[in-house]
């Protein structure tokens, strides 16, 4: 096109062609930089927020191959005779007059064309690229811009007809985008950028405008809102349940401060003192629990156990075991057919899951414990500064076996002695932990020589309670009183 004078300033000057060059260097080496970053992105997990990554990279890859183009178009010029100009060496394509079907999959470059309509002489010029962005044969010749608007959604033909209008009459600049059906019925997004020529009276004489195929590039830009909107639903519906799932635990496990004595004025009471060690990842509320209540008759209840999973679904299922087995125990249940029951109760639940549970009953008038396991850790008991893992009776994982039988066994408590009952990821420092209980026996003579439930428990969360947990856990701490133990106060 013959170069012009507009309407709001003089005709630019060409740049200087080191300035060009530096640009495309600067681009073609952020475009290998980015290149590495997408690919390390293929490894994230596909999930919404590996998907918005992959988005993000994607869209600036396409945007960084639209510059590299479009700036060897502006190093080499139109070309004189319209056919095809120099292929640009780093981004493997056609600098000017590529074919929009010949584009690589998956590219944004878009084809950018320019056209002019002369209000004098109703004359229409249009370059190639625009015959080619409208699907237009250039046999047919160009649309007039009482025509133009005819292939345009109708929801946009106000806003190119008002774009033209202020164009034409007030000299204003075009910059808008617009969406035409092409001959071939497929939809398209353009961008249009122009502005009024003026005369040598200073009157509008013709209109010239570069027309650019931004489809692909808003479907992109589009992909990525979707998946952004998506990963912050998801983080909002996860920091919703993560809260339900906190306060659910909050309610159902004992509000302990301190050491706890479960039967009132009575110095053969259990000394008690529990407490939940968190997961380093707040989102991993499981479904850890510990108990200890009064039961019928003078006897103890104590129990730990873990149901499998994270979560509400996790927590209200842990609440739900955890509320029968206490009705069951209070019913006077022994705990071996205890966990049958509740075998049987998870397997029928709407939410099937595995579970893991000691339970124990302590009857203080004889300091016999009764106890039962399902595929959980056995309680350890110390006594004169040693330490030994009790021998577990039968018994699978809850869940995990239609009618299993679970076996029970009993052990004869002595003034003194510290029982410790906790769930699998109290002393494992990582998943390739191994050590079993050996962490926990490794503390029988700091256990002798506190005094209380709590200072033992102190030991353990000393010991074992890193902040950076891979998993949630629990730990109950009974310390069965000798002469002239300290007591604790009374369950809530």
């Amino acid at each position: 096109m013959p170069s012009h004078v507009f309407a709001d300033r003089p005709a630019p000057q060409p740049p200087e062609r080191e300035t060009v060059d530096a640009l495309i260097t600067r681009t073609r080496r952020l475009r290998g930089d980015l290149d590495a970053v997408r690919r390390d992105s293929v490894s994230i997990d596909d999930d919404v927020q590996g998907r918005w990554h992959r988005a993000l990279c994607d869209l600036a890859v396409h945007q960084l191959d639209d510059l590299g183009t479009h700036l060897g178009q502006l190093k080499d010029g139109l070309p004189a005779d319209g056919t095809d100009g120099p292929r640009d060496e780093y981004f493997g394509r056609p600098a000017f007059s590529e074919p929009l079907s010949d584009a690589r999959p998956g590219s944004l470059i878009s084809r950018v064309g320019s056209a002019e309509w002369n209000l004098i002489t109703d004359e229409m010029s249009w370059s190639a690229e625009v015959y080619q962005i409208f699907g237009r044969p250039p046999e047919k010749g160009p649309l007039s811009l009482d025509e133009l608007p005819s292939l345009l959604l109708p929801d946009d033909q106000t806003r190119l007809t008002a774009m033209v209008t202020d164009c034409l009459v007030d000299g204003k600049p075009i910059d808008g985008e617009f969406r035409i059906i092409r001959s071939d019925g497929t939809l398209r997004t353009l961008h249009m950028m122009g502005e009024p020529v003026l005369d040598s009276d200073g009157c509008t004489a013709s209109m010239w405008a570069v027309l650019r195929d931004v489809s692909d590039l808003r479907r992109s830009q589009h992909a990525v809102r979707q998946s952004q909107d998506t990963l912050q639903r998801r983080q909002r519906i996860a920091s919703t349940e993560r809260q339900v799932a906190v306060e659910l635990q909050r309610s159902v496990l004992p509000h302990w401060r301190g050491p706890v004595r479960l039967a009132h004025s009575d110095r053969a009471a259990l000394d008690l003192a529990a407490h939940y060690l968190p997961a380093a990842a707040p989102t991993l509320i499981g479904g850890d629990w510990y108990d200890a209540m009064e039961l019928p008759g003078g006897g103890s209840l104590l129990t730990v156990g873990d149901l499998t999973g994270h979560g509400v679904s996790a927590a209200s299922g842990m609440a739900m075991l955890l509320g029968a087995l206490r009705g069951m125990a209070v019913a006077g249940i022994a705990p071996g057919p205890l966990l049958g029951h509740l075998n049987h109760l998870l397997e029928a639940s709407a939410q099937p899951a595995l579970g893991s549970a000691v339970c124990c009953t302590y009857d203080r008038s004889t300091r016999t414990l009764a106890w039962a396991q399902a595929g959980h850790p056995a309680p350890l008991l110390f006594r004169g500064g040693a330490g030994r893992v009790l021998a577990p009776p039968s018994g699978a994982l809850l869940g995990a076996a239609p009618g299993a039988a679970y076996g029970q066994a009993e052990v004869q408590l002595l003034p003194g002695d510290l029982l410790v009952l906790h769930t699998a990821g109290l002393a494992r420092r990582d998943a390739l932990d191994e050590s079993g209980p050996d962490r926990l026996l490794a503390l029988a003579l700091r256990f002798a020589a506190t005094g209380t439930a709590e200072d033992c428990l102190r030991v353990i969360t000393d010991e074992c309670g890193e902040t950076e947990r891979r998993d949630d856990a629990c730990v109950l701490v009974a310390r069965v009183p000798g002469a002239g133990s300290p007591q604790g106060r009374p369950a809530d």
